[in-house]
């Protein structure tokens, strides 16, 4: 089943159950492809409603990551809230040692030797991981890797 058929069920559950925080979430989600429906004549491939899911949640959590700075639990709770009712649509997240070992297979395929070579080994990586890991937890491993 497409992510936007799931998107659909879970919204009627979420009417049946009241969940105001899941609906609201799941209705932004709709709205999202229902735009990138419009855009292209072609239906979306699974690949690209998983890359739209990943950029809902980023986004929600990176307004969290604001309001908390900024000392405003109370707009920061239910972005999280949101976050995690649209990251049951995402692949399980691979480990830190799940991604570590990836990079290290990556940098031995291309012969990375130093920072010049991140670009082409985050490229690779990030195909590799798409919708397992996070960008910036890679970039952060693929650092270390490199150093």
């Amino acid at each position: 089943m497409s992510i936007q058929k799931e998107v659909m069920a879970k919204m009627k559950e979420a009417m049946k159950s009241k969940d105001t925080v899941a609906l609201t979430a799941l209705r932004a989600l709709k709205s999202v492809f229902m735009l990138a429906n419009t855009e292209t004549s072609e239906e979306l491939t699974a690949e690209q409603e998983l890359k739209i899911v990943q950029k809902q949640v980023k986004q929600r959590k990176d307004s969290a990551d604001v309001f908390l700075k900024q000392d405003r639990e109370d707009l920061a709770a239910p972005e999280l809230a949101e976050a995690k009712v649209l990251e049951q649509f995402l692949p399980e997240a691979l480990s830190e040692e799940e991604i570590t070992k990836v990079v290290t297979e990556v940098i031995g395929e291309v012969n990375a030797e130093g920072m010049k070579d991140m670009g082409k080994v985050m490229g690779i990586v990030s195909k590799k991981l798409a919708g397992q890991a996070d960008g910036k937890t890679i970039s952060t491993i693929v650092k270390q890797q490199l150093a």
